[in-house]
């Protein structure tokens, strides 16, 4: 994290959502070593991926309320007091969200805009930082994707996620809510869900190789994907959090290079010197949903912020699998 948004952050009153899980966890202990006051709010939702274990670190200097954000009684205080909001809270499973539409619409959609009114009855001078997603792009018409790309989302899941963005937006516009989003791409780090598959192929190619098990790639395995690792994500929501540019704005973030899946089937392989590859034929139901391949361009985050993915991926494999050999007991 830059030394001025370490700085700007010190003393600041700070409300995670979503922050017991992968990437609010990691975001909410930056932010207790970094000198906030932070507080965590997550309702804990069976299969979404929060988990008490990714706090430990800190879960003594946080306060920690388990909730949902339609919940208007413990809500608003939370709200009340913050100088920040990074909303990360959400549901991220396609297959899921197509399965179970309403579950989705209520998790992505009715419990932002329970937050978005809290802030405008309670803190309407609160930051507000949303976690969007290359989803809501839908299958790349051109690549790499900039923010100037159509949002035609292929599932549920993408529509309800633009829908939360929008939200954001519109709050801005109409309330003056300093709201930002970043759409984020894959992201993998220590904390990751990888007891099930429903937080996307990161999870499966992390638990076959803990269990020295086959990574099995759909059809050719030539789609390009980018991946961010955590820390880098958690650096770009805290210099957004401090950057008056982006406030208002949509940014993609990315990495500096794509590569195919089954190449970042090898990396997982190499580093973690377990597991083996075998290509098979495309599941019908993830195929009627699959983006093909899928890259974004940061540079209008970089143009805004500085900001720059730093995490070369053999690295964060190496500490990402590190990770879990030493905790897998609290993620399998």
């Amino acid at each position: 994290m830059p030394l001025s948004a370490a700085r700007a952050l010190r003393g600041q009153a700070v409300l995670v959502t979503g922050g017991a899980g992968f990437i609010g966890s990691r975001l909410a202990t930056v932010l207790v070593e970094a000198g906030a006051r932070v507080a965590v709010i997550d309702a804990l939702v069976p299969d979404c991926g929060g988990n008490l274990f990714n706090l430990e670190p800190v879960r003594e200097r946080i306060e920690f309320v388990q909730a949902d954000l339609r919940d208007r009684a413990r809500l608003e205080p939370l709200v009340r007091g913050a100088d920040l909001i990074f909303n990360l809270a959400g549901h991220v499973s396609h297959i899921d969200s197509m399965r179970h539409p309403e579950k989705d619409l209520a998790i992505n959609c009715d419990s932002h805009l329970a937050l978005l009114e809290a802030c405008r009855r309670e803190n309407p001078r609160a930051r507000v930082l949303y976690a969007g997603t290359r989803q809501q792009y839908g299958r790349p018409q051109y690549v790499p994707v900039d923010e100037g790309h159509p949002l035609v989302p292929t599932d549920i899941n993408g529509i309800n996620k633009l829908a939360g963005e929008w939200y954001h937006r519109l709050y801005h516009v109409l309330h003056g809510l300093a709201t930002t989003s970043l759409r984020l791409t894959n992201t993998y780090g220590p904390g990751l869900l990888i007891r099930h598959a429903r937080q996307g192929f990161l999870s499966v190619f992390i638990r076959r190789v803990l269990e020295n098990d086959t990574i099995r790639v759909f059809g050719d395995g030539q789609q390009l994907r980018d991946l961010n690792y955590v820390d880098d994500v958690v650096a770009a929501f805290l210099v957004a959090a401090t950057a008056p540019s982006t406030i208002g704005g949509c940014f993609n973030l990315g990495s500096q290079e794509a590569l195919s899946l089954s190449r970042i089937a090898e990396l997982f392989v190499e580093v973690a010197g377990t597991g083996r590859i075998e290509r098979v034929p495309f599941p019908a139901d993830l195929k009627r949903i699959d983006i093909g391949s899928y890259y974004g361009s940061f540079q209008r985050f970089h143009a805004a912020t500085g900001w720059q993915p730093r995490t070369p991926l053999p690295e964060g494999l190496r500490r990402t699998i590190d990770f879990y050999r030493e905790h897998q007991e609290h993620y399998l």
